[in-house]
């Protein structure tokens, strides 16, 4: 029974990692399309967890998950600051933040 109940939440995950990457694809702004990654990732970092209970093996994967949520961590905050950063420099050129200057 325990068995079934964690196949149909690691499916649910999976449906909702499949919603979370329209946001990626089709998110209005930069900041949307990061917010959308890092969902997708936390939620893979919950399948890990719901994998590892499924194969009877929490103690490997719960050691896969730690560091693949640090790594989406780390990778977020990277891009988040890269593109604030950017915002920022475009804002002090007198350029409008979403358009690109031609070389």
């Amino acid at each position: 029974m325990s068995q079934q109940v964690f196949l149909f939440a690691g499916i649910s995950l999976g449906l909702l990692m499949a919603l979370s990457l329209v946001r990626v694809i089709a998110g209005p702004t930069v900041l949307d399309r990061i917010l959308g990654g890092n969902l997708i990732g936390t939620k893979t970092t919950v399948l890990l967890l719901v994998i590892g209970v499924l194969f009877d093996n929490v103690g490997m994967f719960v050691d896969i998950a730690l560091a693949y949520a640090l790594l989406n961590f780390i990778t977020t905050l990277g891009a988040a600051k890269y593109f604030l950063h950017r915002k920022q420099v475009h804002i002090e050129q007198g350029e409008p933040a979403g358009e690109e200057s031609a070389p």
